[in-house]
């Protein structure tokens, strides 16, 4: 009888939301092709799917199926693996911090990996121990030491309180984005590459690149579906949580550990991308409710959608050169976040 009785429950809750994401999944469709047919060499669907099926098999024939499965499918799907990575670990951290301001990068992810990037482009010819890891790595390594050391200095008697780690992210991360500024100014010769890569870009995307984040991003879209009713309980607070069977600190520590992986990810693979894990949740949110149930997938899917589409402008608008996919992104963000705190987004 209690089986029964539930289903009628979560019969139109499902049906409602499978709407929503089928036209999501339409809408990714639909720029993951353009992005794959456009640019200065203009190749037809039907010569894409046959670059495609060629590509599998090994059998390359042509420069429009060396365009397609070496440089065009990658990049999209790099720009689409890191935008879904960004917008899950934007909605994880905007879950702990019960505030849809937050993002990504407020522990210090992004300041920690710009500033191992830097050393890597700087001194990797005088330190081979760097240049042998590349910047990825020491990037990935130094986006995590970086969180670390934020709970660590904000961890309160095995409590992580809002303001301590907030508090602790700008500071370490305003430490390691100074010390990343005085390595530019210390050779300012190989600068501009340093402050390309805190731009982001996909110009370099590779079957390596996206064989490495879009398995993560998988793996967090599962974990964050299973999770749904734990986040949806921490909005409550932390109390009701806690009396609703939540272990709130274990969970907050889970989470915070994955979303700072997550993000760690997709920065080592195209350098700092604002805005993406800022505005994809709570555009989420504001069309379709705060449910984590739709919004977990939803967010993976247009972030997804969001950067490709960002990575499809900066490499088409000023075509043959190529605009940072940060600054296109940040244009769109800014508003947006402006939006936000005009609507008073961010009160807790």
């Amino acid at each position: 009888m209690a089986r029964a009785a539930r289903a009628p429950r979560a019969g139109p809750a499902a049906a409602r939301r499978a709407g929503p994401v089928a036209l999501s999944l339409l809408a990714l469709a639909a720029v993951l092709v353009v992005s794959v047919t456009v640019g200065s060499v203009a190749v037809t669907p039907d010569r894409v799917w046959g670059a495609l099926m060629r590509g599998m098999a090994g059998e390359l024939a042509g420069p429009a199926d060396v365009i397609v499965w070496s440089v065009r499918l990658p990049r999209a799907l790099l720009a689409a693996g890191v935008g879904a990575a960004l917008g899950l670990a934007g909605t994880a951290y905007q879950a702990v911090f019960r505030n849809p301001l937050a993002d990504p990068y407020l522990l210090g992810a992004a300041s920690g990996a710009g500033f191992g990037a830097a050393l890597v482009m700087v001194y990797g010819g005088v330190v081979p121990v760097l240049a042998q890891l590349g910047v990825g790595p020491v990037a990935f390594a130094f986006a995590l030491a970086a969180v670390t050391v934020v709970v660590v200095l904000a961890r309160r008697g095995g409590h992580l309180p809002v303001t301590s780690l907030i508090l602790a992210g700008v500071v370490v991360g305003s430490s390691l984005s100074a010390g990343t500024s005085f390595v530019m100014l210390a050779a300012r010769e190989r600068s501009t590459g340093v402050l390309s890569w805190l731009l982001g870009s996909f110009a370099f995307a590779g079957w390596d690149d996206v064989s490495r984040v879009l398995p993560a991003v998988a793996v967090a879209v599962l974990l964050g579906v299973a999770g749904r009713r734990a986040f949806d309980l921490l909005q409550l607070g932390d109390a009701s949580a806690r009396q609703l069977g939540l272990r709130v600190e274990a969970f907050k520590a889970t989470v915070i550990a994955l979303a700072t992986v997550l993000t760690a990810v997709a920065v080592a693979a195209c350098g700092v991308i604002g805005f993406v894990g800022l505005i994809t949740p709570h555009a989420v949110r504001l069309a379709l409710g705060p449910g984590h149930a739709t919004l977990v997938p939803l967010a993976a899917v247009w972030g997804a959608t969001f950067l490709m589409a960002a990575d499809l402008l900066a490499r088409t608008a000023i075509a043959p050169a190529e605009i940072p996919v940060g600054v296109v992104t940040a244009l769109a963000g800014g508003p947006f976040f402006l939006y936000l705190l005009r609507r008073g987004g961010g009160a807790t």
